[in-house]
């Protein structure tokens, strides 16, 4: 009897083969100008191989001056389109889906020179406070958004997914820790909300009614005055109202800490394996009519049989097992129910920082022991 972990689920247009998703993870293997490269193919094409159900790309520029950090992909010029279709075609010729997810890093941009957000402010003490966007900056951005995503659907993707969590742009504007506006788009959280929606429109008009679009949002911020997850259950029902997909469910911002970061460390001394977001997740589901993925602590088949199980989530998103081990997904539908190899170091990321690419340190280390 198939597991209903291991059936198909729909989004929108999008029938995945499974309920799991790769959550979008910087892989950090575009080249310097943002291009697709072989390698960053085979990493997708690889996850598909081994039946990950929903592939979402790591977060890609709408447009220079929200260009994270080195080795990041771009979707800032019509140029990235026919790598993207060697991409998308690798993907789907193995029984993948793909979505292309779609950022501007805000006031924590590479380039603090060009770095906007809702308000000044510092996004690391040894750099200067970004600057507050104007209104015609805003606008620019919310055009970059949509021609992104119309390049997303002429690149062969699934759909694309807006990112508005962890402290980038959207989630600035969304968090009154960050927006300290007087205008349109600051104060109340609808006029907080406003960029995400404006967003969202230009996206939905950019692709049709047909053309899956989701979101990726924080649950809450974890910082004292941030975002609430109460504002984020008006904001996900605002954006179900207008036609949104699907709502990938994370939390955290840089200032969070490493213990309430995205890519949080585990507890000390925690025995049980923790879901970061599964209140979060309780809270909102009862009020939600589209599908609902969760991502964060999953690290066994039992957990995530009981978030589907139980209606936590619809599909449950791994980012550093799948790092650690590509075949995952696999090896718990065909071979053992062992937890996931991933100890949740963060070690993983230490070679992106140095032009290497993403990979577990751990498992090459064991590799070569062998």
């Amino acid at each position: 009897m198939e597991l209903p972990l291991f059936e198909s689920f729909e989004i929108g247009t999008i029938v995945t083969r499974n309920r799991f998703v790769r959550s979008a993870t910087h892989e950090g293997l575009a080249d310097p100008a943002g291009f697709y490269t072989p390698e960053l193919v085979r990493t997708y094409a690889e996850l598909a191989e081994n039946e990950v159900g929903l592939i979402i790309t790591g977060h890609t520029f709408v447009s220079e001056e929200g260009r994270a950090s080195r080795f990041q992909a771009s979707a800032a010029g019509d140029g990235v389109v026919e790598l993207w279709k060697i991409a998308t075609e690798q993907v789907h010729r193995r029984g993948g889906s793909i979505v292309l997810q779609l950022a501007h890093a805000g006031g924590c941009a590479g380039d603090p020179e060009q770095a906007v957000g809702p308000s000044e402010f510092r996004s690391s003490p040894k750099k200067n406070p970004c600057r507050s966007a104007s209104r015609g900056e805003i606008q620019k951005i919310v055009e970059a958004f949509a021609s992104a995503a119309r390049r997303a659907r002429q690149g062969g993707f699934d759909g694309v997914q807006i990112h508005a969590a962890h402290g980038y742009l959207i989630s600035e504007f969304l968090s009154p820790f960050y927006n300290r506006r007087t205008d349109e788009y600051g104060g109340s959280p609808e006029n907080r909300m406003r960029l995400l929606r404006e967003v969202y429109l230009a996206v939905r008009n950019a692709v049709g009614r047909d053309f899956p679009v989701l979101m990726k949002i924080n649950s809450e911020d974890f910082v004292e005055g941030g975002f609430s997850v109460k504002e984020c259950a008006e904001v996900c029902l605002t954006l179900e109202r207008l036609g949104l997909n699907a709502v990938e469910l994370s939390g955290g911002i840089p200032e969070a800490g490493p213990r309430r970061s995205p890519v949080r460390l585990p507890e000390k001394n925690g025995a049980e394996e923790t879901v970061y977001y599964e209140s979060a997740a309780s809270q909102l589901k009862s009020k939600l009519h589209l599908p609902l993925l969760l991502v964060g602590g999953v690290r066994s088949i039992g957990t995530a049989e009981r978030l589907v199980g139980s209606s936590l989530c619809d599909m449950v998103s791994l980012s550093r097992p799948l790092i650690r081990e590509p075949g995952l997904l696999r090896r718990w539908h065909y071979e053992d129910d062992f937890p996931a190899k991933c100890v949740t170091c963060n070690a993983c990321f230490r070679p992106i920082l140095t032009g290497r690419g993403f990979y577990c340190p751990r498992e090459r280390s064991s590799d070569c022991s062998k």
